[in-house]
């Protein structure tokens, strides 16, 4: 049995749907409403956030995906990703269950130069200190061989059908409307974007992948980094609109964020809009499969 932790996201259907292609072991998706992606799929209603329910979900697995996303709000962070993070360790351990982890980047906090897998933690935002703690119970359990586990990291998202990431809400979705693009803080500064089709298919690689275990991973990313302005620009063709996009400065987004909860929660995370964003998956492609191309992916998620 492999079993996804947090099903219905995002990433956790595109792992779902790679998983059948490297492994012959049934699929158990577990959520709070899980939904099959293939039709033998195993449905676990659970909260992760319940230590009982979550090693039940946990129990009869051999390899298990925390790909569960929580509402972008810092509070709920703060009180539901350690208890999250602690009952998945805790039930890995009883059950004797490998573990995959993915991240993002918010550790890091402001890197100067590409952040690889040996960049330090800094985290610099109250979300970033989550994640840096989260993963240091992780590395920690490694270390003291509680499980056998590994870290899949990704930059920001972007990828076809996605409702919830930055790059398709405000380039493409408004491009595809007519409207110029937006984003936030500086449009010619590079910013790495990973595709979800390949985020998914690499997660399930590496849960397949014996010496993949007891390691960080940054998931593949095309690589030069674009611009938002590049970015903006190689949609609007595929949209035969003008290639229009503003910046959304800090200071509007406080001031939009006084009355709407996403921008507010977002206002601490400018810091990856101000400087460039570069993301190096290079050791991943070295080992496994290269990123698919800006051009490829962007055209892919603006059908």
């Amino acid at each position: 049995m492999q079993t996804i932790l947090g099903a219905n996201g995002t990433i956790a259907r595109e792992l779902a749907r790679h998983l059948p292609t490297l492994t012959t072991e049934p699929l158990r998706l577990v959520s709070r409403q899980p939904q099959r992606v293939n039709p033998r799929d195993e449905l676990w209603p659970a909260d992760l956030t319940d230590p009982a329910r979550t090693e039940r979900a946990v129990a009869g697995s051999s390899v298990v995906y925390l790909v569960a996303g929580l509402p972008y709000n810092t509070s709920t962070w703060q009180r539901d990703w350690p208890r999250i993070m602690t009952n998945v360790l805790a039930a890995c351990e009883q059950h004797g269950a490998k573990l995959v982890f993915f991240d993002n980047v918010y550790m890091y906090g402001a890197v100067e130069g590409p952040m690889t897998e040996a960049t330090p933690f800094n985290p610099i935002s109250r979300k970033g200190e989550v994640r840096a703690r989260i993963a240091r119970q992780l590395l920690d359990a490694i270390q003291a061989g509680r499980v056998q586990a590994l870290i899949a990291r990704a930059a920001d998202f972007y990828g076809p059908a996605i409702t919830n990431a930055i790059p398709n809400m405000l380039i493409l979705d408004n491009l595809k409307k007519g409207k110029a693009a937006q984003w936030p803080g500086g449009l010619d500064l590079p910013h790495s974007f990973t595709f979800t089709p390949d985020a998914g298919r690499a997660t399930a690689v590496l849960g397949n992948t014996p010496g993949a275990f007891g390691q960080t991973w940054h998931l593949p990313t095309a690589t030069p980094a674009l611009t938002a302005r590049q970015f903006a620009e190689q949609a609007a063709a595929h949209y035969g609109v003008a290639a229009k996009i503003n910046s959304l400065p800090k200071l509007m987004m406080r001031a939009v964020g006084l009355f709407v909860e996403p921008v507010r929660e977002s206002v601490e995370m400018f810091y990856q809009n101000d400087r460039p964003y570069v993301f190096d998956s290079s050791k991943f492609a070295k080992q496994f499969f290269a990123a698919t191309p800006y051009r490829e992916g962007i055209r892919l998620a603006a059908l």
